[in-house]
């Protein structure tokens, strides 16, 4: 029987929430402090259709404060254009693309936000009801762990051989390697490393909040298509409603399609190039700096980044100081690699 287990670290700036599945992470949920609450999962809004794509389906909404969503539409109840209604949003904006709402009913007054979406805590609770909350230094540990794991591209699959998943902007591709994996019958091993898998992958793609297309090439040939099929649909169970799973085809490829619900975690903690963003850099550093304070008692302590990670980490530095004491500064060192963070006693 699977095990999930619940944690959430309360950060300086942002909080961290994971769910585990069987000691591994299974999703990481991540909040912070700036971001638009109009456009998170759940939350409801009063929003003006601002104009119509009729051909498309599709209406675009004023949801008040520069926030837009996209509300596609059946043919007999095409909204307005000015009409002001009530959504919830039921996918969050990815890169390039805007958040995707859900009609409610009539709506007034001016585009506002109504209800916000579920705490955290509240969030992680509802994918293990019976778990408890972890929180503290376990938490920390749990998420760091999960944040890594999330920005890998290459994965263990138990008992042997790789998965390697990577997105791109049509789908995302799953390849699965053999890798060192043995057995005296050929036909058994890969079968047991493709069922093994897919139960990996879908893990993965929850834990990296990818939706959407999914193709993934299986490894050898002759495949069981109805223990594949079996095995995806039981992978793939905790992402229903909207999952649909294809056959086997002909070039040992299996297609799935998820449900985009939220934002993939390598667009909040990376760049458009794939390098982590200044933002998730500042984030590491608060942390390092706090773990330091800790370990160090009242010593001073000096943090030295790049000059992009320290404007963010700067302003984090007020919240530091209530929780640390005045006892750090955060200088900025241009001759610095981006990634590079140093932390020591003054």
């Amino acid at each position: 029987m699977s095990v999930r287990r619940l944690y959430l670290d309360r950060g300086l700036g942002e909080s961290r929430g994971v769910v585990t599945l069987d000691g591994r992470p299974e999703r990481l949920l991540i909040r912070r402090d700036g971001d638009d609450p109009k456009l998170r999962l759940g939350a409801r809004c009063v929003a003006r259709v601002a104009s119509l794509e009729p051909a498309l389906a599709t209406a675009f909404l004023d949801l008040g404060g520069g926030a837009e969503a996209i509300l596609p539409f059946r043919a007999d109840a095409k909204p307005v254009r000015g009409q002001t209604i009530e959504v919830e949003i039921r996918s969050e904006p990815r890169r390039g693309k805007l958040p995707i709402a859900r009609l409610l009913g009539e709506g007034e007054g001016a585009p506002r936000l109504l209800g916000e979406a579920r705490d955290l805590a509240e969030e992680l609770r509802g994918f293990a009801r019976d778990a408890d909350l972890v929180e503290g230094r376990a938490a920390r540990e749990a998420a760091d762990e999960a944040e890594a794991e999330a920005l890998e591209v290459l994965h263990p699959i138990p008992g042997g051989g790789l998965i390697a998943v990577e997105p791109t902007r049509a789908l995302t591709a799953i390849d699965v390697d053999l890798g060192e994996r043995k057995g005296a019958d050929a036909k058994r091993v890969t079968r047991a490393a493709n069922l093994a898998a897919l139960g990996l992958a879908a893990r993965l793609l929850r834990l990296k909040g990818i939706g959407g297309i999914v193709v993934v090439d299986l490894v050898g040939r002759g495949h069981d298509g109805n223990a594949l099929m079996a095995a995806a649909r039981a992978a793939f169970g905790p992402d229903n409603p909207g999952v649909a799973i294809g056959p086997v085809g002909r070039f040992g490829t299996m297609e799935l399609s998820l449900p985009r619900r939220v934002r993939p975690l390598a667009e909040i903690l990376c760049r458009e190039d794939g390098r982590l963003a200044e933002r998730t850099l500042a984030q590491r550093l608060i942390r390092r700096i706090e773990a330091e304070a800790a370990a160090q008692g009242g010593a001073r302590l000096v943090a030295r980044c790049a000059p992009g990670v320290e404007r963010e980490a700067r302003a984090l530095a007020p919240k530091l100081a209530e929780r640390i004491g005045a006892r750090f500064t955060i200088t900025a060192d241009p001759s610095l690699p981006q990634e590079r963070l140093e932390v020591s006693a003054a």
